[in-house]
């Protein structure tokens, strides 16, 4: 009953009119770029980060919501209307959604996606409301070991478990590492990498490092590489933007089990919503070939379904996670977090503690967010599709001019932008030779983390780095990430079994 009556403050917060003109802002923003193959969520909340400072918190992360929850909206619509999936969490929804509208569905499909991503995200919004509480209850019994092993285990999970390739996973985190060393350490007062020039000595700012790699190095790469790349012939949809009864029954299952499917990833640092999409794609294929009348491949509203619900559950309960535990499961939430950090705020039990009002509002600002983002996609998808139009080098140079723009405001330094031209550069480099992203981020986020809590440690216990792996809740999280690596060996050595047996055939 008490995470009831804060739920009730914060819809007391989050509807006055600048929150909830803030929450629409956000859903816009976030559709909108999700829209545009080839940008995303993370690119959204990048840019916005250096301009959201002069806001007030509660405004600022209820639009980073909004733009959070939207950006996964969007994306399924390009998906659906021009088999184009922006981000790789819509790849699932692209194999029978695509189908649906080939098969003139289109408005069917597209009102399936909608409402799938807001029973997932509504039904974890209600999980977050009562499990976020006990789980930041539960961080209260972390200790410089817990927290160490547990970006430890945040550490190996995003960078060799769920890419492709485990060596590229490692250099994307340690360069991320590296660039978190960088400047005076706040401890021995000793300068780090900062090679004598004074404009290094604060170290190098989170937020130039976001814009960079994940705004600006993203425009250089989809402009140089993949302006050639065109997608489908753009769909129309016709007839009723609704679903029938019977397709309702048909995919309210789908919904649930893939609802259910996405909650677990959301605590876990596996890279986002990727692997949920796939998992629940996965199952309603198989249990589709044991119908009389299999209907997979020929634009089965099943397969729509499910990847929508788990997506959107999976982000609902990463928002839980991040602001219970401080864990970030993908690149944007790396980037909330660092948001957080930005105005002093520390996610964990402290923060429902000292700012009970941001909290409250922002969970319920959730709730908020699905119901604006069910009305600006169920009507008006088509509209959203009328984005690609827009000439492209406009696109790419007003987000390049407002990378810039953002950058300079926050800090003023004519260093900052030939920083961020620098830093954007190695991201055009990383995305272009297929190195993820989502690793640099969450090591230059959890670095600090990390390695305050490696000293903190072996100061408490005289040097002795056997503390590390003392506590039930340390061993707990060790033992976890072995079963999670010894699964991911296995999965990739069945995986070149049959590439061998393949080629043998």
């Amino acid at each position: 009953m008490d995470a009831l009556q804060l739920l009730a403050d914060g819809f007391a917060g989050a509807l006055t009119w600048q929150n909830l003109m803030w929450v629409v802002i956000g859903c816009l923003l976030g559709t909108a770029v999700g829209v545009m193959p080839g940008l995303g969520s993370s690119m959204a909340v990048a840019l916005l980060l250096p301009m959201t400072f002069a806001l007030e918190p509660t405004a600022a992360f209820i639009m980073f919501s909004g733009v959070y929850f939207g950006g996964l909206f969007g994306d399924s619509t390009m998906s659906i209307l021009m088999n184009m999936p922006g981000q790789a969490s819509a790849i699932a929804s692209t194999f029978e959604g695509h189908k649906m509208a080939l098969d003139g569905r289109a408005a069917q499909a597209l009102a399936t996606a909608a409402i799938g991503a807001f029973t997932g995200g509504f039904i974890a919004s209600i999980v977050v409301v009562f499990a976020a509480p006990l789980l930041a209850e539960f961080s209260t019994k972390f200790g410089p070991a817990e927290f160490f092993a547990l970006a430890l285990f945040a550490f190996v999970a995003t960078s060799s478990v769920v890419t492709d390739s485990p060596l590229k996973g490692m250099v994307s985190l340690f360069l991320g590492l590296g660039i978190a060393v960088v400047g005076v350490d706040g401890v021995s007062g000793a300068p780090r990498f900062t090679y004598d020039s004074p404009n290094l000595f604060d170290g190098i700012s989170l937020v130039t490092v976001t814009v960079a790699i994940l705004a600006l190095g993203e425009v250089i790469y989809v402009a140089c590489l993949q302006r050639h790349i065109a997608g489908g012939r753009l769909i129309r949809p016709k007839g009723r933007p609704w679903l029938s009864g019977a397709e309702f029954r048909e995919a309210l299952p789908a919904w649930l089990r893939g609802t259910a499917i996405g909650l677990p990833f959301g605590v876990v640092p596996a890279g986002g919503s990727e692997i949920p999409t796939f998992l629940a794609f996965g199952l309603e294929k198989k249990l589709d070939a044991r119908r009389k009348n299999p209907k997979f491949g020929k634009g089965a509203i099943r397969g729509l379904a499910a990847p929508e619900a788990a997506g959107n559950s999976t982000t609902g309960m990463a928002m839980g996670a991040l602001l219970a535990l401080g864990l970030p499961i993908s690149a944007t939430a790396a980037i909330m977090l660092a948001a957080f950090r930005q105005y002093g705020l520390q996610p964990g039990p402290l923060l429902f503690e000292r700012s009970s009002d941001l909290v409250w509002a922002l969970l319920a600002s959730f709730f908020i967010a699905m119901v604006v983002l069910l009305i600006l996609n169920l009507p008006f998808a088509m509209l959203w599709a009328k984005l690609l139009l827009i000439p492209r080098p406009m696109l790419y140079a007003g987000i390049t001019v407002v990378c810039a723009l953002g950058i300079y405001a926050t800090s003023g330094k004519t260093f900052d932008l030939l920083l961020l031209l620098a830093i954007g550069l190695v991201g055009f480099v990383m995305r272009a030779a297929d190195y993820p992203l989502a690793p640099l981020i969450i090591g230059m986020v959890l670095g600090p983390l990390a390695e305050t809590s490696l000293r903190d440690a072996a100061m408490s216990a005289n040097g002795d780095f056997g503390v590390l792996f003392q506590g039930p809740i340390a061993l707990s999280l060790y033992a976890l990430l072995l079963l999670v690596v010894a699964y991911a060996v296995r999965g990739r050595i069945v995986a070149r079994k049959r590439e061998r047996a393949l080629a043998e055939v």
